[in-house]
């Protein structure tokens, strides 16, 4: 188990995550403009066939979200995301075993999504939106903090940094700080670096190379960069075609110690921790 973690466990409502090594989320956008798979699962129906396939396939969160945060997205409305996210998380876990987290920046949300059954909290913006800190508070979840320069409809037009390494630790220290003022607890707290979300593919590569560092911040690290640009970036391929990219950037955030990898693609990527997992254990 890597040595950052602040404890072996993650309480995520009436489910208990062992974090002694890592762990699978799968992305289930229930929007029909995501990056990657707009209105794919956009429907009711496909929401809940998708997270069925991913729960067979050995995932450990489902990551509801009905929002998209791509770069140049614009923001939906309160009621839209609502009347996407709730009834998606209701029914699953009326229906699977899994926990589910939520992918939102709006309190209502994070408030309906918990009383519906969410167990984590997933959050682009770090709770800065009005009222989420008080929400997220609340709710009593677990939630993940991730770093953004920007907002997603402008994010990717210049992103600057002096020490992208640096500026990213100091955001998610200030706003683990905030969380504290709110009682919000440590053993609460994930951090995400935020790969993609205003940043060059210089500034992502740099960043997930020194992965340590951040988790020398004693958190446990969610990791997202399945099908992103800086994969195409690096391999010349469409989105459509950067599984082995996401796989090989799965083992390298495994390998450096990270606690959760968000992924799209839950069966090849399932079959990769087990190989990382298994070593791991052995040492």
């Amino acid at each position: 188990m890597p040595a950052f973690y602040c404890g072996e466990e993650l309480l995520c409502g009436d489910k208990t995550l062992s974090l002694t090594a890592t762990r699978l989320m799968g992305v289930l956008n229930v929007t029909p403009d995501s990056f990657s798979d707009g209105g794919r699962n956009h429907g009711f129906d496909q929401a809940l066939s998708c997270a069925e396939a991913m729960l067979a396939a050995g995932v450990d969160i489902i990551d509801v979200g009905g929002e998209s945060t791509r770069p140049g997205a614009e923001a939906v409305s309160l009621d839209q995301e609502l009347d996407r996210v709730v009834p998606v998380v209701e029914a699953i876990k009326q229906r699977l075993d899994v926990i589910v987290s939520v992918d939102t920046s709006s309190a209502a949300v994070m408030t309906e999504a918990a009383a519906a059954g969410a167990g984590l909290i997933n959050d682009v913006r770090a709770l800065q939106r009005e009222g989420a800190m008080a929400a997220a508070a609340a709710s009593g979840l677990p939630v993940c903090l991730m770093h953004m320069q920007g907002q997603p409809v402008t994010m990717q037009q210049a992103p600057s940094y002096r020490d992208v390494q640096q500026e990213v630790e100091e955001f998610l220290l200030q706003r683990v700080a905030e969380c504290h003022r709110a009682g919000i607890g440590s053993d609460k707290l994930l951090l995400d670096p935020g790969f993609g979300f205003g940043k060059t593919v210089e500034h992502n590569i740099k960043l997930f190379s020194q992965l340590d560092k951040i988790g020398g911040l004693s958190y446990p690290l969610l990791i997202g960069v399945s099908r992103k640009s800086m994969i195409g970036a690096v391999t010349g391929k469409d989105v459509e075609q950067r599984l082995s990219g996401s796989l090989a950037f799965a083992v390298l955030a495994a390998l450096q110690g990270a606690a959760i990898v968000r992924v799209h693609d839950v069966d090849e990527t399932m079959d990769v921790l087990k190989v990382v997992n298994a070593v791991a254990a052995a040492r």
